[in-house]
């Protein structure tokens, strides 16, 4: 029900899977398996896959650290969108990506749980996206020394509340990776 006209089609967007984000987050193997299932069932399905990667102080872009994670190939006609701030939607190429697959619906995984992945998750809900994050194909790093929750705690919370997310016009929700339907259903 994205509020987008003439944007009927879905994409899977991989927020931030990269060597330096990903390397002590939290069930990381599981996740990333989970990803590069979804990006394979994808590609099969003839479902576009849209890739962003981020660069900042700590992650130095074209370094090692900023790479995508070694599990994960992106496919050479697949894009790639480069960012600095959480949302992947701010100061990108990611609407005009998007828009130009026709894209309205998006069906979100990545890391990390409690920035970028939450960040672009509401970016595209006030954009008029319909939103929908893999419950179990997201990770976080263990924030716990600056007081925030252990992390699957923050999994636990960012699940459920984007399971109850709202918008006029537009869907947001939660779904495992078992049972993603790339297919726009109204």
């Amino acid at each position: 029900m994205t509020t987008l006209e003439s944007r009927p089609n879905t994409a899977l967007l991989v927020v931030d899977v990269q060597k330096g984000v990903v390397a002590q987050a939290y069930e990381r193997d599981v996740v990333v398996a989970n990803i590069g299932a979804l990006v394979e069932k994808a590609r099969a399905e003839g479902v576009p896959v849209v890739w962003v990667q981020h660069s900042d102080e700590h992650l130095v872009r074209g370094g090692d650290e900023w790479r995508i994670t070694p599990e994960l190939r992106p496919g050479d006609a697949e894009p790639l969108v480069e960012k600095n701030y959480g949302d992947s939607f701010e100061d990108t190429t990611l609407e005009t990506v998007l828009s130009g697959l026709g894209v309205g619906r998006l069906i979100v995984v990545g890391a990390e749980t409690d920035a970028c992945v939450r960040s672009t998750l509401h970016g595209a809900l006030v954009r008029g996206y319909d939103a929908t994050l893999v419950s179990d194909a997201h990770t976080t790093n263990d924030q716990t020394e600056w007081g925030a929750p252990p992390p699957d705690q923050v999994i636990a919370h960012t699940n459920l509340y984007w399971t109850y997310q709202t918008a006029p016009g537009r869907t947001a929700g939660t779904v495992e990776t078992k049972n993603v339907d790339f297919r726009v259903t109204s």
